[in-house]
């Protein structure tokens, strides 16, 4: 009996050893700190990129999370993550919150928390202007298409697109070259991104057209550890803080409205994301 208690107590121990990180309080931890760490790619223009005369990390998500550091009152650190490291890093407590093109997903949304949106983003295809059948999302049943691996396109790719053959990269120009090489029928990704390949694409020897519809639409928010109540308000606060005084508008404008290479107006509202 007393070998059964002590291997018990030894495997309780060890469970609560590696468990994930939401248990702590990460308000706490970032005071103690003195400083917010918020994951972000680096590699995803305009939401997280290297700016080209500051080799500094700017962007829309990059705004988002330093409008947290400063509602916190501490500096903010950037620590660049990729596609498929998102939530093992935000979990794992290595990162304490996630603003990195963070589409909800059902299947996410189990493993970690979600803020209200930040940001919608319809999910489009990319294909080649000489593929002359391929008009629609559906024309791409049963075709291979790429996606960057571990994200919501891919998953969207083989939910939406019956018998599709996903090809994965791990960063959108691996994804862009294969269907330019004619590797793939269709490139699956944000419709921001798609935008600014196919304006790249315009004048070279493989131009590219956008398929209609968008074959899903995603909501994006910033990822706080499953149960961090705490983390996830003050997330929220800042959030509906800088859409009630005109600051998200401005943010978005800054990145996305007129003058820059994208040209839309914002057709949402930082609010709950209803899954």
């Amino acid at each position: 009996m007393k070998t059964f208690i002590s291997s018990f107590v030894a495997i309780v121990g060890l469970a609560a050893t590696l468990a994930p990180a939401a248990n702590a309080d990460t308000l706490q931890d970032i005071k103690a700190r003195g400083k917010f760490i918020c994951g972000t790619m680096g590699t995803a223009e305009p939401f997280s990129f290297q700016d080209p005369k500051t080799r500094g990390i700017v962007g829309y998500e990059v705004d988002v999370c330093q409008a947290l550091a400063d509602s916190l009152g501490v500096p903010l650190e950037l620590k660049l993550i990729a596609v498929e490291a998102r939530i093992p890093e935000l979990i794992a407590g290595r990162v304490d919150v996630v603003a990195a093109n963070l589409g909800w997903t059902p299947e996410r949304a189990k493993q970690i928390d979600y803020s209200h949106q930040h940001f919608v983003s319809p999910q489009k295809i990319l294909s080649r202007e000489s593929d002359k059948d391929l008009k629609a999302p559906a024309d791409l049943a049963g075709k291979r298409v790429s996606a960057v691996r571990g994200s919501s396109s891919e998953q969207g790719a083989r939910k939406n697109i019956p018998n599709v053959d996903p090809v994965t990269f791990k960063d959108p120009s691996g994804a862009f070259l294969a269907l330019q090489q004619g590797k793939v029928s269709g490139f699956v990704g944000s419709e921001l991104m798609l935008v600014k390949l196919q304006n790249q694409a315009a004048s070279s020897a493989v131009p590219v057209k956008l398929l209609e519809p968008a074959l899903f639409i995603e909501p994006w928010g910033v990822g706080v550890r499953k149960g961090d109540t705490a983390m996830l308000n003050q997330v929220n606060k800042v959030l509906d803080g800088m859409e009630a005084s005109g600051q998200a508008s401005k943010t978005f404008d800054k990145w996305f409205g007129a003058g820059t290479q994208f040209n839309i107006k914002r057709e949402f509202r930082i609010e709950e994301i209803k899954g």
